[in-house]
């Protein structure tokens, strides 16, 4: 297991290719498969594509100074963590009861519109009656739970690869 992670580069740049393929098929699936996604579904996408720059910005060249190893590797954390804990919320407002179910709010190209950023944001992570619906599933899981588990997986990977030399 030290093996795979010796080569710290080449670890990120499959990371970030990962991420990016996971952007793709999101893109697909609305694209070409008929699936509209909810503000919470694109902050989850825009969390992936952050984490997926981060993974890039790991893997450049040369020996990085323990500042920008420590710079990276915090954002790679909070990228992860940011876009899972949009994921569970996204999995808690699937899960309520039909009744218990936020009605559904405005776009978000108009929210961002016409409110200030701070309040788009406390719009979305409230959730609305769109994020409800599960239109989309595999292995009888639907899209945000892959997506929690896609980022447990690629932040520990991340960790785990960019953690080694921090502590100089």
């Amino acid at each position: 297991m030290d093996s795979l992670f010796r080569n710290r580069r080449a670890v990120n740049i499959a990371a970030a290719l990962l991420c990016f393929g996971l952007v793709a098929y999101a893109l697909y699936s609305q694209q070409f498969q008929g699936l509209t996604p909810c503000p919470l579904c694109i902050f989850q996408r825009i969390g992936i594509t952050a984490l997926g720059v981060t993974f890039v910005l790991a893997a450049l060249p040369g020996e990085p100074q323990v500042f920008l190893r420590r710079a990276t590797l915090a954002l790679v954390l909070l990228a992860a963590v940011s876009t899972a804990g949009v994921a569970v919320r996204h999995l808690y407002i699937q899960a309520l009861p039909a009744d218990r179910v936020p009605v559904c709010g405005a776009t978000l190209d108009y929210m961002l519109d016409v409110f200030p950023l701070t309040d788009v944001l406390r719009k979305v992570l409230t959730g609305s009656g769109e994020c409800h619906k599960v239109d989309w599933t595999f292995l009888g899981l639907a899209m945000p739970a892959w997506v929690l588990i896609w980022m447990v997986v690629l932040g520990s990977l991340g960790l785990a690869t960019n953690a080694r030399g921090v502590r100089r």
